[in-house]
């Protein structure tokens, strides 16, 4: 293996030893494969290629200052994955198989979980996609499971400081009552060009609006939104959202440290009151928000001083970070400790 620089790592793909996959044929989940290639044989009239039979999700590993290995909350992206399946006509894996194939393969590419304090994790990606034949739009009737690993660091290059960001009118991401609220692969492509233009103007990410009356705040990027008003936090409410992992660990450590939480719609003239705002997810937990710029009413909403993240916001972190490393007690019982 190359010497690694944990520390300067970005969040990006580095190849690893081995992933696993699995195959649902004939109506069962076959035996998990552990393999070192890092290519899949997929037929040209695979579903996933044609109708979106096509869902992922996100999750990390993390070595702890005493040397054991922690996985977060893993169980929830399992049964966010069987949510997805299930609303694209997929088979997907239980909870038992989901949770068997994550620590195989986090245990065969150990030595690339990056070393406790440098702030870097092991990124787990689980795949199912529809792989087998289909001419015409109905489900596939083979699918294929597959998770591999990588080392990544921080998901914007600003780590644990404030972005800016910029409110998109012009894209959607899902509509209403379509793929927002699992983690569907056509949902990402829907935020291309959107998030390549919020790019090319200086904008790390962007905030899209509700998809139907463009008056409530929706996603921020591929990642929840929150704002803290006095000691309340906040956040969206929506089918078109995914319910994200983080934004729900968030939550449940706010009430744990005395905040009142409010899920729900949040109007876009809401922002104006919020001491702080952020963007969170698994691969960035928290990204504060020290701006966002509406094109439209030219105006911008400024959060805090806009250098720093707010002292909710930076606790939060702190608290999940901690929890994930092993250096807070994981009193709900979050991590699966190898």
């Amino acid at each position: 293996m190359e010497t690694i620089d944990w520390g300067n790592l970005g969040f990006g793909y580095l190849p690893t030893d081995y992933n696993v996959r699995c195959y649902f044929r004939n109506g069962k989940w076959g035996k998990l494969e552990l393999t070192s290639d890092q290519y899949i044989p997929i037929h040209m009239a695979a579903t996933c290629l044609h109708y979106g039979q096509d869902a992922f999700e996100g999750l990390k590993a993390f070595r702890g200052r005493d040397g054991k290995i922690r996985i977060f909350r893993l169980e929830e992206n399992a049964r966010r994955l069987i949510s997805s399946g299930d609303y694209l006509r997929m088979a997907a894996p239980s909870v038992e198989l989901f949770t068997e194939a994550v620590v195989k393969v986090v245990e065969a590419n150990e030595r690339f979980i990056p070393p406790f304090g440098t702030g870097a994790s092991l990124y787990i990606r689980p795949l199912l996609i529809g792989s087998g034949p289909q001419v015409g739009v109905k489900p596939a009737d083979e699918f294929l499971f597959l998770i591999f690993v990588t080392p990544v660091g921080p998901y914007y290059k600003e780590g644990f400081n404030p972005i800016r960001v910029i409110i998109d009118r012009d894209h959607d991401r899902a509509a209403p009552l379509g793929t927002g609220h699992i983690k569907a692969g056509g949902n990402y492509g829907a935020s291309l060009l959107s998030g390549e233009e919020g790019h090319r103007k200086g904008y790390p990410s962007v905030l899209y609006l509700d998809a139907k009356e463009k008056k409530y705040i929706d996603e921020c990027g591929a990642a929840n939104f929150f704002g803290i008003r006095g000691n309340t936090y906040i956040t969206p409410h929506s089918h078109s959202i995914l319910p994200s992992v983080t934004n729900r660990s968030l939550q449940q450590l706010a009430a744990d440290m005395g905040m009142q939480v409010e899920t729900r719609n949040i109007p876009l003239t809401e922002l104006s009151t919020f001491d702080e705002a952020g963007a969170c997810g698994t691969a960035a937990v928290i990204s504060p928000i020290c701006s966002i710029y509406d094109p439209q009413e030219e105006k911008t909403y400024t959060f805090g001083d806009g250098k720093s993240a707010g002292a909710w916001s930076t606790k939060l972190y702190h608290k999940l970070r901690d929890i994930q490393l092993g250096e807070e007690p994981d009193t709900h019982n979050w991590n699966k400790v190898l």
